[in-house]
């Protein structure tokens, strides 16, 4: 048995390494990529374009559409051809902010570091007000503080617990961490995310917010998540952005957790706090909003696609740095040094620049769902308008003929940490083709890869209707510890020389995949959730 147990793997071995040879890689073609990336980079000026000049890109913001607009221009200025700007819709609201200054005026007066959370209202002009405590978890906690916060600030939250920095913010994988990531971890039975458990978080800040309402305080100040210290805040919205949900009519601000702290403890302490608030908001109609498209033609297999993106929107309070400038910028600087190039690919390689994708990837799920494939649309309270494309109860996948035609889609959204390997999203099929498109960058640290997948950003969406949609491995630098959603997520946090590496990396992977003979294999689509089996009356009433 042990014999033919080793006869067994070293036939696998062979038969890999088969597989990994019948790949072509074109080493002439990375070294000329290699050099046009590390010497000619344009990733410098690229950054300072979008993060300088344009700054934080929320969707729906007059600098989304000055977003749009640049990266489009920047791609048609490469020589990419039909760069254009795609529609997408309805959103909703459009927000953005103009002023905001919190400061302490009794017992002690201290400006604060403060952010408007987005989509909720300014003050109209400043306010001054008595701090009042409010910890509010669930809506069996509303009656407690009904009738005292109308014409108060409510100071709302629990008190966290701000410990020393004892680890360093600044991290790169290591060997060991590289391994465990490579070691494939079986699925739960439960999801890590739950659409249910999202649905009831947006509930409870609607029937937060109808509550503020009817109290009418002059603002709500909250502190930033976790144990983030030092000036770094987190912020993200405060209302909703859809025209069919009831609009935020209260002020919400974050500011730093050691000054919420200070306020906190003074009004525990039983001493009166006083602070003035001045926040200036705007809003706008923003139903249409855009994705950048932009391609290099292909040759014999030009009806066939190879895809690279990025989701270009941000949130609001830094200028979109690594979450996902970087991203952005990465995936615009290898389609720059293909087109420098002079390359002429087999398929046509497009690249597209996402909006939406804070709200839930809503750009590319639209571009995704009138090009490749679509779930029914769902009803119920809450569900009207919202994309299915990724909700499996919705119904099955109905692919498009568009689709068929893709090879592969790229994405980069993990911040400004150099590429260390690619998530499979359990495609074994691919692993052979990755560890020779891998083999010419060892010596930049690229060399692992995982059957693991993983969330959060736009590959989803292809993924979603069969299409094969990677994710790279990233080095976290700061991504989670200072920069991801927060007010540090800003130019100076760029590793250009990580950037530059993403950049060739990406550029030679996307050419590989463009003129491969074959179309990249594919996994089954993931089919719709069964339904639950239906209930008798007294079992109802039991549950």
């Amino acid at each position: 048995m042990r014999l033919l147990i080793i006869c067994f793997l070293l036939l696998s071995s062979v038969v890999f390494s088969l597989a990994q040879a019948q790949e072509k890689v074109d080493l002439g073609m990375v070294t000329k990529i290699r050099y046009e990336g590390f010497r000619n980079s344009h990733l410098r000026e690229l950054a300072e374009g979008l993060l300088e000049s344009i700054g934080p890109r929320l969707t729906g913001s007059p600098n989304m559409k000055r977003a749009n607009e640049w990266t489009r221009d920047q791609l048609a200025s490469f020589g990419l051809a039909n760069a254009h700007l795609e529609a997408w819709g309805p959103f909703g609201r459009g927000w953005s902010n103009d002023y905001v200054n919190v400061r302490m005026i009794a017992p002690d007066v201290q400006t604060f570091i403060a952010y408007s959370k987005a989509w909720t209202p300014g003050t109209n002009g400043a306010v001054k007000g008595d701090c009042v405590r409010a910890d509010i978890k669930t809506k069996q906690d509303f009656p407690k503080y009904h009738g005292k916060l109308t014409g108060k600030i409510v100071i709302l939250g629990d008190m966290p617990e701000v410990k020393p920095i004892v680890e360093a913010p600044y991290v790169r994988y290591t060997d060991k961490s590289l391994t465990d990531i490579a070691n494939y971890e079986v699925p739960s039975e439960k999801p890590a995310f739950s659409p249910a458990d999202a649905q009831r978080r947006q509930q409870f800040q609607r029937d937060l917010n109808q509550f503020f309402a009817e109290e009418k305080p002059l603002a709500v100040i909250d502190h930033s998540r976790g144990n983030a210290g030092g000036g770094t805040v987190f912020v993200q919205s405060g209302g909703p952005y859809q025209k069919g949900q009831p609009q935020a009519t209260v002020p919400q601000i974050t500011i730093a957790v050691e000054q919420w702290d200070r306020v906190a403890r003074l009004l525990e302490d039983k001493k009166p706090v006083q602070l003035e608030v001045d926040v200036r908001n705007n809003w706008s109609d923003a139903d249409e909003q855009y994705d950048t498209l932009a391609e290099i033609p292909g040759t014999d297999k030009k009806d066939e696609v190879v895809m690279l993106g990025a989701h270009l929107d941000s949130w609001h309070t830094g200028t979109g740095a690594t979450d996902n400038g970087a991203g952005s910028l990465v995936m615009m600087e290898a389609v720059r040094i293909l087109e420098a190039l002079g390359v002429k690919p087999r398929r046509t390689i497009r690249i597209g620049l996402w909006s939406g994708e804070e709200e839930g990837l809503l750009g590319s799920q639209w571009y995704v769902t009138h090009h490749f494939g679509s779930r029914p649309p769902m009803t119920g309270p809450g569900l009207e308008g919202v994309p299915t494309l990724r909700r499996r109860e919705a119904g099955p996948v109905t692919v498009k003929p568009e689709q068929s035609k893709v090879s592969v889609y790229f994405n980069i959204d993990n911040g400004t940490g150099k590429v260390r390997g690619v998530y499979l999203q359990e495609n074994a099929a691919v692993q052979p083709i990755f560890e020779a498109w891998m083999q010419p960058f060892k010596d930049l640290g690229m060399d692992t890869l995982t059957m693991r997948d993983t969330g959060g950003t736009d590959h989803l969406s292809f993924d979603a209707v069969g299409i094969p949609g990677f994710q790279f491995i990233q080095d976290p630098i700061e991504y989670e510890t200072r920069t991801h959603h927060s007010n540090m997520d800003v130019f100076d946090r760029l590793q250009f020389d990580d950037l530059r590496q993403i950049s060739v990396i990406v550029a030679d992977f996307v050419y590989n995949a463009a003129m491969r003979d074959e179309m990249f294999p594919r996994k089954p689509i993931e089919k719709e959730l069964p339904k639950p089996p239906e209930q008798k009356p007294d079992e109802e009433q039991r549950q």
